[in-house]
């Protein structure tokens, strides 16, 4: 009997482990996803960019109160719209992102020189930003398949001389 019990809680122990150890491989492999993604961004490389969101991927962004649908169109809307006006872009980590499985949040800051024209036609005001903010994705497999975006679009607007 106390042979029994052993087995049965070496076994749970086991159980346990490989939980927590597959836990944390999901973690750092969403992790990963969004460290790659950024680093696309900070290249300027709309494309290697869009290519880390999923086919069908749900890009919020709080300024627009608006959700985009689908890796074309966030790539179209978002990802060359802020490369094209601010070629000199980063988006960095600010502190430690929080991941759970599948999700990672994180404050960031970001900025840059707006030298060119914004998707909706706004022209370049040659003016330089810097806003911070927080993101919160959702990662499967390799890609991002949501992505909210929360900032201060009142600083943002007046740093650049639109408001």
């Amino acid at each position: 009997m106390f042979t029994s019990g052993m087995r049965t809680t070496r076994f749970i122990a086991a159980i346990v482990v490989m939980t927590l150890s597959s836990t944390a491989a999901f973690a750092q492999d969403a992790m990963t996803v969004v460290d790659n993604y950024l680093v696309a961004w900070n290249a300027q490389d709309a494309t290697a960019a869009a290519n880390f969101l999923a086919e069908d991927a749900r890009y919020y962004d709080s300024a627009l109160g608006a959700t985009v649908k689908g890796r074309v169109e966030a790539k179209a809307q978002v990802i060359d719209s802020f490369m094209n006006a601010v070629p000199d872009i980063y988006w960095n980590l600010v502190g430690s992102p929080v991941v759970s499985r599948q999700q990672v949040t994180f404050e960031w800051v970001l900025g840059g020189t707006n030298t060119g024209a914004w998707a909706d036609g706004t022209p370049a005001t040659g003016e330089t930003f810097r806003i911070f903010g927080m993101s919160a994705f959702t990662i499967e497999g390799n890609s991002v398949v949501s992505q909210s975006d929360y900032y201060d679009a009142l600083s943002f607007y007046k740093q650049l001389g639109i408001m």
